[in-house]
């Protein structure tokens, strides 16, 4: 499901609104993989936007891709989703098409929960390139996407959650983390407020 908002369930809730930075900021595209084509092919072209507008405005890009190595790495995933898991070098785990050339000026980090946190160095490399902010975009919005910028909330970075780059399962659930990341982790962005907040300069 594309997740552009036909109604604005979650406006009431965005009383705080704020452009990124571009010398501080980096770009988190979360799990734009082939098990989650579903819901990330309707979203593509948003998510390769946000991309290409980061890149533009010398913001680094960071991809997640969820996948585990063995069945003992899966904590509480493997009971609450019944053992559907996605194992290391299965079609499933691997970026889909169109987004693996773009991962050639990026990096890669393969993480097995849902924060892009969790079991991995992503903090350390936001901090050595001098990340103060985060920009939110990719699969599942009230997963890992949610998780990752809730972590990155209390870990003191600056959130921003894409409405319009991010998808889930059903709109009901895209809404509710919208709502919640408004009122009380992030600012919400969207390609257009990306593209007037990153490249205001050039659009002047």
């Amino acid at each position: 499901m594309a997740s552009s908002l036909k109604c604005s369930a979650y406006k009431k809730y965005e009383i705080r609104k704020r452009d990124p930075n571009p010398k501080t900021a980096a770009l988190l595209v979360i799990d734009m993989q082939n098990e989650f084509l579903p819901m990330a092919k309707p979203i593509l072209d948003e998510v390769i936007t946000t991309i290409n507008l980061c890149r533009r405005a010398s913001i680094p890009v960071f991809f997640t891709r969820h996948c585990h190595k063995s069945p003992e790495d899966h904590s509480m995933l493997g009971e609450w989703w019944n053992g559907n898991l996605i194992f290391d070098g299965t079609y499933e785990s691997k970026l889909i098409h169109e987004i693996v050339p773009l991962t050639k000026a990026g990096e890669v980090v393969e993480k097995n929960t849902y924060s892009a946190f969790q079991n991995t160095r992503l903090k350390e490399m936001l901090v050595e390139k001098g990340v103060e902010e985060v920009i939110i975009a990719g699969v599942m919005t009230n997963l890992c996407c949610e998780t990752t910028a809730r972590d990155a909330y209390v870990k003191g970075f600056r959130v921003f959650f894409s409405t319009d780059a991010t998808a889930t399962c059903n709109m009901e659930l895209h809404e509710a983390t919208l709502k919640n990341m408004a009122y009380g982790f992030a600012y919400l962005v969207d390609c257009q407020r990306l593209q007037q907040g990153l490249l205001k300069d050039e659009l002047k």
